[in-house]
């Protein structure tokens, strides 16, 4: 193929701590990619590891940028700054998907008129214990976890998508708070697109996980962020289980962790803006 004279995209990757997850997505992302077709920026914020040394080995496509101090809302702005060609990806650090996939997504917003798409989501659940993977089972079949955006690790969206959300107040729960701010018409997964997601690999981690992604519900549910059909509701429950009745046996492990995490909220443990990062899902 010719080479881009100009990226057809920019990808932004906020990372803090994520060497070997750069080590593990780039050289994927860039592999298939033709020469300048993506602009990609690493945004290294507060990293204590060799990020942003990794990050600079993947070739001239791959700009780093480095900030003090860990937030990856300042991560996410400081990348959303330096975006002059669009559309634009926002990608975990720690997911993996390859230059066909993100291009499948260009098509859903820049041919079919969608403002914003995410990818299908593949847990990776090696090395999952049984009672996450149990959990799982029952949280993919929800219809906001099947329709979202969120939980994927890969947002990309068109310029007139990228206004919408690039003023947006900081959410603990920011690819909730970009799913939320798209009606149904104007969002899409694609099914040609598929990013590796690796899951919390025990129960006490999946804790840690869920304890914040409520916390950034109730925090987008008090801003007036949410909507309804973003919760779940107990005939969610009951059509999962008509469709696939194995996940009964699954099913009274899902609403306990649920109600543990609601009840560990209400208590205030952990505090709001206390990161619960989840260890175990990284590589080794």
């Amino acid at each position: 193929m010719m080479p881009q004279t100009r990226p057809s995209m920019t990808v932004v990757i906020p990372a803090h701590n994520e060497e070997l997850g750069l080590a593990r997505l780039l050289p994927r992302l860039l592999t298939l990619a033709d020469p300048g077709e993506f602009r990609v920026i690493v945004v290294c914020n507060g990293c204590t590891d060799a990020s942003a040394t990794e990050a600079g080995k993947h070739g001239p496509d791959v700009e780093v940028v480095t900030l003090p101090a860990p937030s990856k809302a300042a991560a996410l702005a400081a990348g959303g700054a330096m975006v002059r060609d669009f559309p634009v990806a926002f990608v975990d650090a720690d997911v993996s998907l390859d230059a066909r996939a993100l291009r499948a997504l260009v098509r859903r917003v820049t041919l079919e008129g969608f403002l914003a798409a995410a990818p299908e989501r593949h847990l990776v659940r090696d090395q999952v214990s049984l009672s996450a993977r149990w959990y799982y089972d029952i949280w993919e079949r929800l219809p906001q976890v099947r329709s979202g955006l969120f939980g994927r690790g890969v947002i990309v969206l068109s310029e007139s998508g990228y206004r919408r959300v690039a003023g947006m107040p900081h959410f603990i729960s920011d690819d909730l708070a970009y799913s939320e701010a798209f009606e149904a018409q104007e969002r899409t997964i694609a099914v040609d697109s598929t990013v590796s997601v690796w899951p919390a690999r025990t129960w006490r981690s999946l804790l840690q996980r869920r304890i914040r992604v409520v916390q950034g519900v109730q925090e987008l549910g008090a801003a007036g962020r949410v909507s309804p059909s973003s919760s779940t509701r107990p005939i969610d429950l009951l059509r999962i289980v008509a469709a696939a009745p194995s996940m009964a046996l699954r099913l009274p492990l899902f609403l306990v962790t649920t109600a543990l995490v609601r009840v560990r909220v209400r208590l205030g443990a952990p505090a709001k803006g206390v990161w619960l990062r989840d260890e175990t899902s990284r590589i080794a």
